[in-house]
């Protein structure tokens, strides 16, 4: 930061992290920190204090680093947190109503920040609270610094979530305006991403180096794709995942492994976890009044007629089961020209299919007084479902999953 331009004062409890930074050293090892440090020193931008007094009556802007280590049931420790917060609201007197945006660096749980430092400082005057997530790697920090993935700011003061934004004006990387709460999340989903991203590389390469198979020339191959593989596809929150090819190539990878005497626990929880997100779905649904729902789209996915392990059909079998009256429509599939091991597999599951369809999505919307999503329709679809001013249980938003409308 005072490499960037800025006035920066590090606060402390350990007077040798002080007196290292005040003597232009590094107290701990990263490459390149301590030619920063020296330069702030030079310039002046940089100083550190034991005195948090003394930091914020310079400051616009406090940036909370402390640690949040792991309790021993694998919770947070917020202690320092908490305690940093208290020490803030203790000197806001004395700086007479002046504007502070305190900025939440370190990784904490969704709704920390409205419940520590909102309850500590949440109503003073002249006081903001954002969340300002780091992503800065041990070993490469300050280079991740200097050229950014993203810079995240959440908070609902929008004037104070584009000050911090601006703490960072100048550097690469795309600037990321969110919610308080999401900006808390971003730092865990990344990182459980790049944990989940490790252990699947070293499963596949366990399993292809006990086939004979390089696993480097298999990791390397798949990372070629930028199309399906190394992008956005299939990570947007939705429904659970069917078809003819996922769920049949998972368990028979999982199964071959386990011949061979190799676990693969990552591998092995994909299909337990996505029938637990179909079961959410089924409970969202089941919490709907017991009317008429209807339900758009039967297929595994939109713009296909294949109806293999279709989550939707699953769904199906398990809300009749429950009683509930259901009519579905889907545009794509019409029941006298499915054949072979498609219409074996929805004849077998749902027998009287037939009596359920509408052929039309007029009739569906005519009929029915709830409208289940079970598909992404087309946005003249979504404006004639929404016309209908029917309400819409959406089962793409795990919003809506979550709390039923």
């Amino acid at each position: 930061m005072a490499n960037h331009g800025h006035s920066v004062t590090g606060v402390d409890r350990d007077q040798y992290k002080v007196d290292s930074v005040n003597g232009g050293e590094s107290p701990f090892y990263e490459p390149e920190l301590e030619e920063l440090i020296r330069e702030g020193r030079r310039t002046g931008r940089l100083q550190a204090t034991t005195s948090l007094a003394e930091a914020l009556a310079v400051s616009e802007v406090a940036l909370l680093c402390v640690g949040t280590p792991s309790e021993k049931n694998g919770n947070l420790g917020l202690e320092q947190l908490r305690r940093v917060a208290a020490e803030i609201a203790g000197h806001l007197p004395s700086r007479s109503g002046a504007p502070l945006v305190v900025a939440v660096r370190s990784t904490v749980f969704p709704g920390t920040c409205d419940e520590i430092l909102g309850s500590l400082l949440g109503g003073q005057p002249g006081i903001s609270i954002v969340s300002n997530p780091e992503f800065l790697r041990e070993g490469t920090a300050v280079k991740d610094f200097l050229v950014p993935a993203m810079v995240v700011v959440g908070g609902e003061d929008r004037a104070a979530v584009e000050l911090v934004a601006d703490l960072y004006a100048g550097l690469p990387g795309e600037v990321c305006l969110v919610s308080l709460r999401t900006a808390e999340m971003i730092k865990y989903a990344c990182n459980a991403f790049h944990a989940l991203k490790i252990s699947f590389a070293n499963e596949i390469g366990t399993l292809s180096a006990a086939l004979g198979v390089s696993p480097a020339e298999v990791m390397d191959t798949l990372c070629r794709d930028h199309h399906l593989n190394i992008s956005k596809a299939y990570l947007r929150p939705g429904f659970a995942f069917g078809g003819s090819c996922l769920p049949k190539d998972l368990r028979a990878l999982t199964f071959r492994a386990s011949r061979m005497d190799i676990s693969l626990p990552v591998m092995e929880a994909v299909l337990p976890s996505n029938q637990k997100h179909l079961s959410r779905a089924l409970e969202a649904v089941l919490a709907l009044p017991e009317t008429r729902i209807g339900i758009f789209g039967l297929a595994f996915k939109e713009n296909t007629d294949d109806l293999r392990e279709s989550p939707v059909v699953i769904l199906l079998e398990q809300l009749i089961g429950k009683g509930r009256d259901l009519r579905i429509h889907d545009p794509h599939i019409q029941l006298d020209k499915i054949y072979g091991s498609n219409q074996r597999y929805l004849l077998e599951t749902i027998p009287h299919i037939g009596r359920l369809m509408e052929p039309s999505l007029d009739e569906l919307l005519g009929w029915a007084s709830h409208i289940v999503l079970a598909q992404q329709p087309s946005a003249e679809t979504r404006a004639k479902i929404a016309a209908s001013q029917l309400p819409v249980l959406d089962l793409f938003d795990l919003r809506s999953v979550a709390r039923p409308v």
